[in-house]
C-alpha cells in the first residue's frame, strides 16, 4: 500500500540520499544502481523511552528517541531525512548532537507522501542534516492521543530497520522503555510484519513507586525475516483526570448554596408579606 512517494523512504525511518521524487520501487533500484556509490547506514542501537500520560481527560505518548547513527563509504554533503508521526502529533523536537534542528511537515508539501502502518496512512515531517559526518546522534521528542480500538488504548512505534542493515552491518537493537503513569490491565504487546498479523512478543514490568516501568527488546539481524513495527495495547481501570473539574465542583457547590439560601429568604417573607395583605 506504499505510493510512489513512500518507496523513496530510507532513512530515519526514512533516508533520502538522491532526490526525493516519484519513483516506483523498481525504478528507484535502477536509479540508485546507476548513481556514484553513497554511504551505508547503520544504527545498531536504539533507544525509546515513551511515557504514557493523561492529558485534560485523554491519554497520550510522549516519545524520547536516541538514535545514534554511522555512516561508512563516500558521504553526500546534505542528507534529507523525513520522520513518520502519528496522528495530532505535536510538540516535535528534532535535535542533532543536541543541537535544534528546523523541520517542515513533509506530507503538507506532498499530500500522496505518507508512511503506511497497521493502524492507518501517518503524515510525514522533513528535515535536512548538513554537513553530514560519518557519527552523528538524532533526539527526537514528539507527543500524540493514543488511539482507542475495542475499548482498548493502543499506541505503535514504526521500527523499520531495513534501511541500517547490510552484511557489513547486520544487527541492531531496539530498546523500549515504556512508563504507565496510568492504572493498566490487559498489557498486551506485539510486532506487526503485516498489517494482518501480530505476533506477541515477551516483555518486562517493573515497579516505579506506583508506575508500571515496561521494558521491550526488539533485535533485528540482516540475515533473518524482521519482525516488523510495535504495538503496545492495554485497558485503563483509572478515571481520567480533568484539570478543571474541582473548580466545576466548586462552583457547583456554591450555585446550590446560593440558590437554597434565595429559596430560604423567600420562604421566610412569605408570612410578611401575607400579613401586609391581610392587613
Amino acid at each position: 500500500m506504499l505510493t510512489m512517494k513512500k518507496s523513496f523512504i530510507l532513512a530515519f525511518l526514512a533516508l533520502a540520499l538522491l532526490t526525493l521524487n516519484s519513483l516506483s520501487p523498481a525504478n528507484l533500484v535502477s536509479a540508485q544502481q546507476n548513481e556514484p556509490e553513497y554511504a551505508t547506514i547503520s544504527m545498531p542501537v536504539e533507544y525509546i523511552n515513551y511515557a504514557i500520560v493523561w492529558v485534560n481527560g485523554s491519554l497520550w505518548a510522549k516519545i524520547d528517541g536516541t538514535y545514534p547513527i554511522h555512516l561508512q563509504g563516500n558521504l553526500p554533503e546534505t542528507l534529507p531525512m523525513v520522520y513518520p508521526t502519528p496522528p495530532q502529533t505535536t510538540n516535535i523536537s528534532i535535535k542533532l548532537n543536541d543541537k535544534e534542528l528546523p523541520y517542515s511537515n513533509y506530507s503538507d508539501a506532498y499530500p500522496l507522501a505518507l508512511h503506511h502502518t497497521a493502524i492507518g496512512d501517518w503524515q510525514m515531517v522533513s528535515t535536512m542534516i548538513s554537513p553530514v559526518s560519518d557519527h552523528f546522534t538524532l533526539k527526537i521528542h514528539y507527543e500524540h492521543p493514543l488511539q482507542m480500538v475495542n475499548g482498548s488504548y493502543l499506541f505503535l512505534y514504526d521500527l523499520n530497520i531495513s534501511p541500517y542493515l547490510s552484511m557489513a552491518n547486520n544487527n541492531s537493537t531496539a530498546y523500549f522503555t515504556v512508563r504507565m503513569e496510568t492504572n493498566n490491565t490487559t498489557l498486551q504487546v506485539f510486532t506487526t510484519e503485516t498489517d494482518a498479523k501480530w505476533d506477541p512478543i515477551n516483555y518486562t514490568v517493573t515497579k516505579d513507586g506506583s508506575t508500571d516501568v515496561v521494558s521491550i527488546v526488539m533485535y533485528s539481524e540482516y540475515s533473518k525475516p524482521l519482525l516488523g513495527d510495535l504495538v503496545v495495547e492495554f485497558s485503563s481501570s483509572e478515571i481520567p483526570e480533568y484539570p478543571y473539574l474541582g473548580v466545576v465542583v466548586v462552583a457547583a457547590v456554591f450555585s446550590t448554596l446560593a440558590l437554597v439560601h434565595i429559596k430560604s429568604k423567600r420562604y421566610h417573607a412569605k408570612p410578611a408579606l401575607n400579613f401586609e395583605q391581610n392587613g
